[in-house]
């Protein structure tokens, strides 16, 4: 067997405040063979990051909007480094803030949702959705913690939605998926940092600290496995060799 044959892959999480990390997706995304590597971007190295080079880029949550682009000035730079990937056609998953920034990276608006959606609730899913890797959150509540949202971008399929936020999921081919949804949370303790420093979103939200942090306890580790299942098939999905017609 030759070297190259069994050399890792390379993923890159790109994470945008400390307390958004890849959580319950880290197991899953290992054992499809990444070896993984974190960029923050506050710290020096992602002025320079090659978002091109990665085999599996992975971009995580955060309280910034895309609109904040005065406030976060990194927006524009990840935008456009994101969108010359998505060119190529590379694998690419985005998480909440991630999904966002490909949406926009694709050319679609980013604007304030209609309600700040807070909590564990079931996906409606679509019927690309129930044929695709998401298929695996089906009847299953997942965490949701957002404010903004945003037009489906074109070229792409939607694979889920919640009442209030009709794009939820969406991917194009195999090589994209971006979730609106926290997937990945479930058992990761880093969700008292999520609680402690968003009093005020939760109290528009209409959520008390204590219950969420409660239902996180009971309903998140079932959520997690949903999650990690759903990636392990869209790992799966995205390494099989593409058939030919011929």
């Amino acid at each position: 067997m030759s070297s190259e044959s069994t050399k890792a892959k390379r993923g890159l999480i790109i994470r945008h405040v400390p307390h958004e990390g890849i959580a319950g997706f880290r197991d899953p995304i290992e054992a499809a063979g990444y070896e993984l590597d974190r960029i923050d971007v506050c710290g020096p190295e992602f002025a320079t990051a090659d978002f091109l080079s990665p085999d599996l880029l992975i971009l995580m949550g955060g309280p910034m909007a895309v609109y904040e682009r005065y406030a976060h000035p990194w927006i524009n730079h990840e935008v456009e480094r994101l969108a010359e990937r998505l060119d190529h056609g590379l694998p690419t998953l985005g998480i909440c803030l991630g999904a966002q920034l490909v949406a926009a990276a694709l050319g679609a608006e980013i604007y304030a949702g209609p309600t700040k959606e807070v909590g564990f609730a079931p996906l409606t899913l679509t019927e690309a959705g129930s044929a695709s890797p998401v298929a695996h959150l089906t009847d299953v509540p997942i965490l949701h913690w957002h404010g903004d949202t945003f037009d489906l971008p074109p070229g792409t399929e939607l694979l889920a939605s919640t009442p209030s936020y009709p794009h939820q999921a969406f991917r194009r081919g195999r090589e994209l998926l971006a979730l609106q949804c926290h997937a990945e949370m479930g058992t990761d303790p880093r969700i008292d940092a999520w609680i402690a420093e968003s009093s005020d979103y939760l109290s528009q939200a209409n959520v008390c600290p204590n219950a969420l942090r409660s239902e996180y306890d009971i309903t998140g580790p079932v959520s997690e496995r949903a999650g990690q299942r759903m990636i392990t098939a869209w790992l799966t999905e995205l390494n099989q060799p593409l058939q030919s017609n011929v």
